[in-house]
């Protein structure tokens, strides 16, 4: 990180800049971090290429949604922080704005025929959306590593079979390629190193009693840090808690809720403040999206003024790609579950494979403009088949 270097731009120009990402940045995690990448370094010059890449192999190997964690990070770089709370909190403010305006509408018009009709043809699409992310992120993170195939197959299967997430299986992927890779000598020093990164889990894990928005902020924070790269990290935790454990939401509002997330602009978890809306009405969205970003907040600003000097340890290498190995492979676990759900009838099946059959062949096809077809596709096909 450069501390030399003064910024050629003000905090006001940045935040507006965010903004901006956030009101028209569609297109997923990798086409968000692209687009800061044109604007900021290439078109603007405010952020040096080097910084920009030390940015981004943090968001890559720390927990939470990989663009808003760039966007922080970036924040943090001329303005510590305050820039980084600022970058934040406008990166996020317009698509947490869009999710609340469609929760409050499909509260009050659930019940619509053409409301039914649009998350008829959308849920289809996501699951091919998100079959071909799977095959992406499974492509790009795992290799030919037979021990992070070995992984990703186990956490597909468990997701599959029990239908929820098991967020210890995460960190025990984590401890298996390190252990393998790197034969760590153990001492005192080294356990006393290791508890408090446990600590938060069991923490988690026992005050989980009390009223709904308590559950809500601990269950979404305990989300939130297990998000690693793509947002879509997230939906088979939010399945396994939401609909199997507490079961706030049936099973077609939650692939509704993942379709709300395509729908707009901005960090795909940010899906999390339809949910908290349904869940419990503005404090529930207000609760819910704060409690999934709090914990890469937390982990960028920490970590970010020590980042270039140890997050290159071939340990903490090692412990992140059997996390990413674990995410990945529940993602593609939670598309064969959601899948179950979504795909209900001849048409469904076919929007599904459409859209993956078109994401494979154009890779830059815009999945926004595919939500938008299958939305229309819905609204003719679902009354024909419902009337």
């Amino acid at each position: 990180m450069t501390d030399a270097a003064k910024p050629t731009y003000s905090l006001w120009q940045l935040t507006l800049y965010f903004l901006r990402l956030g009101t028209l940045g569609f297109g997923g995690p990798v086409a968000l971090v692209g687009y800061m990448h044109r604007d900021l370094v290439e078109r603007r010059g405010w952020i040096s290429e080097a910084d920009y890449k030390e940015g981004l192999a943090l968001a890559q190997i720390a927990p939470g949604p990989l663009a808003a964690q760039l966007g922080i990070y970036l924040g943090y770089l001329h303005y510590r922080i305050l820039g980084a709370t600022v970058a934040g909190f406008a990166f996020v403010l317009p698509s947490f704005l869009m999710v609340l305006a469609l929760g409050w509408a499909y509260v009050g018009f659930g019940g619509l025929s053409w409301m039914q009709s649009v998350f008829y043809g959308v849920g289809a699409a996501v699951i091919g959306i998100m079959a071909i992310s799977a095959h992406k992120l499974a492509s790009k993170n795992i290799g030919k590593s037979k021990l992070l195939w070995g992984i990703f197959i186990l956490l597909a299967a468990v997701t599959i079979v029990t239908q929820s997430e098991i967020a210890w299986l995460f960190i025990a992927a984590g401890v298996l390629v390190w252990l393998i890779r790197c034969k760590p000598k153990f001492s005192a020093s080294n356990l006393a190193m290791a508890l408090p990164t446990a600590m938060p889990n069991v923490a988690l894990a026992v005050a989980t009693d009390g009223n709904t928005l308590l559950q809500i902020a601990l269950f979404f924070t305990k989300a939130g840090a297990f998000v690693f790269g793509s947002g879509l990290a997230i939906v088979p935790f939010l399945y396994g808690g939401i609909v199997t454990e507490h079961h706030w939401l049936n099973d077609k509002q939650f692939v509704d809720a993942v379709a709300v997330a395509m729908i707009t602009p901005g960090p795909v978890v940010i899906t999390t403040g339809f949910i908290g809306y349904l869940i419990g009405g503005l404090p529930g969205a207000c609760l819910a999206a704060v409690a999934t970003f709090l914990p890469c907040y937390l982990v960028t600003v920490i970590a970010a003024p020590y980042f270039n000097r140890y997050g290159k340890l071939p340990a903490l290498i090692a412990f992140v790609d059997g996390i990413t190995a674990a995410a990945v492979g529940a993602i593609a676990g939670s598309v064969v579950v959601l899948a179950q759900r979504s795909i209900t009838d001849v048409p469904t099946a076919l929007l599904a494979l459409g859209t993956a059959g078109l994401l494979w062949k154009i890779k830059k096809l815009p999945e926004p403009v595919i939500v938008i077809c299958a939305a229309l596709i819905g609204l003719l096909v679902y009354p024909l088949l419902h009337h």
